[in-house]
């Protein structure tokens, strides 16, 4: 898990550089694909939060979809907007499935992990 910690620790600095440098180092460049990397932005730093909970609170499986759901969805977007290769918005998809994922897994762990409802306590 201590690698996952320092590799969420390493992607939110990251996730804050791409954000800051797209706002204003590439903001001319970008033009009308600055609101795509602001999401990419965005749900980089969300989700690494989830990462590092997720690593911290050793709930494996949510903390893999969430690392590969930033990495092919955020990814894909910074590549479709900086690079202007249009046929990654066809990929985003894929890992905004994964993102999604990850939180209903999440909340599966925990519902196992911590019991639902009052049916368990009775």
């Amino acid at each position: 898990m201590r690698s996952w910690l320092v590799a969420g620790s390493l992607s939110g600095a990251l996730a804050v550089a791409l954000g800051a440098f797209g706002a204003h180092g590439l903001k001319e460049t970008l033009g009308d694909d600055l609101p795509t990397w602001q999401t990419a932005a965005q749900y980089h730093l969300i989700h690494t939060v989830m990462l590092l909970i997720t690593a911290h609170s050793g709930y494996r499986n949510s903390m893999r979809l969430f690392g590969i759901g930033m990495l092919i969805f955020c990814g894909s977007l910074y590549l479709l907007a900086a690079v202007k290769l249009r046929w990654m918005g066809a990929i985003a998809p894929i890992g905004g499935t994964c993102l999604i994922l990850g939180w209903i897994v999440l909340a599966m762990e925990l519902a196992k992990e911590h019991g639902t409802g009052t049916a368990e306590r009775g």
